[in-house]
């Protein structure tokens, strides 16, 4: 199979070593991975703020790249969700629908590509660390992606998973809505850091490298022994 990945702006920006894990995982298990050359942005943060428009004319530009793709797997179960689920309603009635409508079930989050499209649980990873797991919003409730990262942390050698009670309880990045509301953004971080210090995990995993830079964000400021890791980088580890 040929996986298209799509790496979002701010994973290629700041958070490239997701991007590669990704690559070394998909070219271990014998799958050709191709990485288009064009925009890194899906659109989402100007879908979310509400300028439909200007979202547009961003993911007719990835419509355009995708074209043809076979599997589309993307670093970011938000991202993910944009493409998968909101495209078809941010081009309904255009003359991009169609197109919108047939990339829509080829994407695919990263740990959903593998356990529900492949039917992958365990790659030889060893990780001898005590994690816990941070569910992204969208990852969670839009892509129902409850079960396959923790299949896949079940199967690393070493790798002690302790659940937090706030698992499920958004960080509070949001995108544009830290930018908007950066008390309420950060009082709602504060819980999540809180939450999995309770569990004395060494590192907080997560399919989203958004949710974990506000994590990780909070965490440092506060001075918290807590470290932050891509689902990717924690399954690409021998």
């Amino acid at each position: 199979m040929t996986v298209t990945l799509f790496i979002p702006c701010f994973v290629d920006l700041m958070y490239p070593q997701v991007g590669i894990s990704m690559v070394r995982i998909f070219e271990k298990l014998g799958h050709k991975v191709v990485v288009p050359n064009g925009p890194a942005c899906c659109g989402q943060p100007a879908f979310n703020t509400g300028y439909w428009e200007e979202s547009r004319e961003i993911a007719i530009k990835m419509l355009e790249s995708l074209k043809g793709a076979e599997a589309v797997v993307v670093a970011s179960g938000s991202c993910g969700a944009m493409m998968k689920v909101f495209y078809p309603e941010l081009f309904a009635g255009t003359e991009h629908e169609q197109a919108a409508r047939e990339l829509a079930p080829k994407c695919w989050e990263f740990s959903g590509f593998l356990v529900n499209k492949l039917g992958v649980t365990d790659l030889g990873a060893k990780f001898p660390h005590k994690v816990t797991f941070h569910d992204g919003c969208h990852g969670l409730r839009e892509l129902n992606n409850k079960r396959p990262p923790r299949d896949l942390l079940a199967k690393v050698q070493g790798l002690e998973l302790i659940e937090m009670g706030a698992a499920e309880t958004c960080c509070g990045f949001g995108g544009t809505f830290s930018a908007k509301f950066p008390a309420i953004s950060t009082a709602m971080g504060e819980v999540k850091c809180a939450s999995a210090l309770e569990t004395k995990a060494e590192y907080i995993v997560s399919c989203d490298s958004s949710c974990l830079m506000q994590i990780q964000g909070l965490a440092d400021k506060q001075k918290q022994p807590l470290k932050t890791i891509h689902l990717a980088e924690v399954l690409s580890q021998q």
